[in-house]
């Protein structure tokens, strides 16, 4: 486990080190972020700007509550839904789905960065991540998704040793508000890895909603490690006494320590029965739920 009282100036130091000019820094909102954000802050200081994505991949409501929290720390904005809808159109092979997300990431983040005259790029990758994408369990947007050749003197990584877990110990210890140190795990890639097949606009809306219905009858009441909702394929149903061809939607809680291997959260069939009673009557073109009961291992946490 990580002595964050070492952890942080040393992390400090490494950062500080190993930047000489302007730097831009990703910022998704999640806990990883927001700990490197806190800590280039305290090496670099006004060097360092922070800079949100808006993929159009999105949760409900994300991008309003990201700019509510981090405004004051002079964080840009950036509307970027169309260039990622259109490097997605045709995919439906998850590692080729990761590998145009993250270069449709790194490209705005080297022009943003060319606006700024900075050379120096830093994110919030995770041990998980690096384990997961060098051994070829999935490629994360921020490791195996990046380009070979980007335009940046250096990405730094200054948690890229520790597990989840370690990252909120951390952000507990730099005061960071509970509502970011205890944050859910969102994926980078968004809602693009909770969609099976291509992502089309019409697709994220509907997971998105039903992601949103999820958390909110999930989050509270059972405190997963991680819950979501997914999009799996269409199937037949009957709404109002009429056959309909809509959405199957799965559902996902789980319980971990590091993200590393996970089981399922026992939720109780009467609970099960009206999440998805709410998600069917909702969201009109989903005519099926069902509940994930796979741990990790086999599968992952994430649907792709």
């Amino acid at each position: 486990m990580v002595k964050v009282d070492k952890f942080i100036p040393k992390a400090i130091e490494r950062i500080r080190s190993s930047i000489e000019g302007p730097a831009i820094i990703a910022l998704s909102g999640g806990v990883d972020s927001a700990v490197c954000a806190v800590l280039a802050h305290r090496a670099i200081g006004d060097m360092l700007t922070p800079i949100y994505i808006d993929t159009g991949l999105m949760r409900k409501g994300e991008t309003k509550r990201i700019q509510e929290i981090f405004g004051d720390m002079g964080l840009v904005t950036i509307d970027a839904k169309e260039r990622f809808f259109a490097a997605l159109v045709g995919l439906t092979d998850p590692e080729e789905k990761r590998k145009a997300i993250g270069k449709a990431f790194i490209n705005v983040f080297e022009e943003e960065a060319r606006e700024l005259k900075a050379e120096y790029l830093i994110q919030g990758t995770i041990y998980p991540d690096r384990i997961e994408s060098e051994g070829g369990i999935k490629s994360h947007h921020n490791v195996g998704g990046l380009p070979s050749v980007v335009d940046f003197k250096a990405i730094v990584e200054p948690i890229d040793d520790l597990y989840k877990d370690e990252v909120r110990e951390v952000a507990r210890a730099l005061d960071l508000p509970h509502e970011i140190s205890e944050r859910m795990p969102f994926p980078g890639p968004g809602l693009a890895v909770r969609i099976i097949g291509e992502v089309t606009p019409e697709k994220v809306e509907v997971v998105r909603a039903a992601n949103a219905i999820v958390e909110e009858e999930i989050l509270e009441k059972y405190k997963p490690w991680q819950t979501l909702a997914a999009l799996l394929a269409l199937g037949t149903g009957v709404k109002g006494d009429v056959r309909v061809h809509g959405w199957i939607v799965a559902i996902r809680a789980v319980e971990s320590r590091d993200g590393m291997t996970s089981n399922p959260v026992n939720i109780p069939f009467d609970d099960l029965v009206r999440i998805g009673s709410r998600i069917t009557a909702e969201i009109p073109s989903v005519a099926r739920v069902v509940y994930d009961i796979t741990p990790k291992p086999p599968a992952t946490i994430e649907f792709e």
